[in-house]
């Protein structure tokens, strides 16, 4: 993280700018090095502009960063366990007599046979599909509130089992899409942003529904909202 952007952050805190609450957070977040959202940097930057007199320098990193979309990361799929036939070598046959060579060879036949049934069985029950070990992990998130006033933040959190980016969106009642964002997740698979309880689509009262989207799954969890 940039020094520009903590600076304009302690700036405002001294001068009593702006929402503390968002503020403090974006400043702890820049000191442990963690994902700032494009929501926390157009909020520090629209307030560096209206009470500091100057624009952000973050405004030419965000700039720098490609417009296209990322493409998706490549995902390596385990190849399947190959089945083990066991092989039974063949029973020695003297020439002694034709029946005892008959009933050797009777013998051997059906211990051959029992032996690939007990192979096939165990290996067939033992192979893991690599779409099980993947959902070992689910994909989680939830809001530190159950409940939000109008102009409330909303902070969001959870975990992804796949690396790469997810979709953060919130409905309101009427199942109309109210705000939207894209986050990268960290070598963990965590993500975290905030979101402000207000502008279009908030007019009424209702319960809400945050929804997040790995590409692979989709999980979502509500909130009451009280204009």
């Amino acid at each position: 993280m940039t020094d520009s952007l903590i600076d304009d952050v302690e700036a405002l805190l001294n001068g009593e700018f702006g929402d503390d609450r968002i503020l403090k957070q974006i400043h702890r977040a820049c000191q442990n090095n963690e994902v700032i959202s494009n929501f926390e940097r157009n909020y520090v930057k629209n307030l560096a502009e209206k009470y500091l007199g100057r624009k952000p320098k973050i405004e030419s990193h965000a700039k720098s960063q490609p417009t296209t979309t990322p493409t998706p990361p490549q995902v390596e799929i385990p190849p399947t366990p190959q089945k083990l036939h066991s092989v039974q070598t063949a029973p020695r046959v003297t020439k002694r007599n034709s029946n005892s060579s008959r009933i050797l060879i009777g013998i051997g036949g059906v211990a051959l046979i029992a032996i690939i049934a007990i192979a096939t069985s165990m290996s067939g029950s033992s192979e893991i599909s690599p779409s099980e070990s993947k959902s070992a992990t689910p994909l989680m998130i939830q809001t530190d509130f159950t409940s939000y006033n109008f102009k409330d933040i909303i902070s969001i959190n959870g975990k992804s089992n796949i690396s790469g980016q997810v979709n953060l969106s919130i409905f309101n009642q009427n199942n109309d899409l109210v705000w939207a964002e894209k986050l990268s997740t960290k070598s963990d698979g965590r993500y975290s942003t905030l979101a402000i309880a207000g502008g279009d689509g908030w007019n009424n009262s209702g319960t809400y529904t945050v929804e997040v989207d790995n590409g692979s799954q989709k999980q979502s969890t509500t909130f009451s909202f009280k204009r």
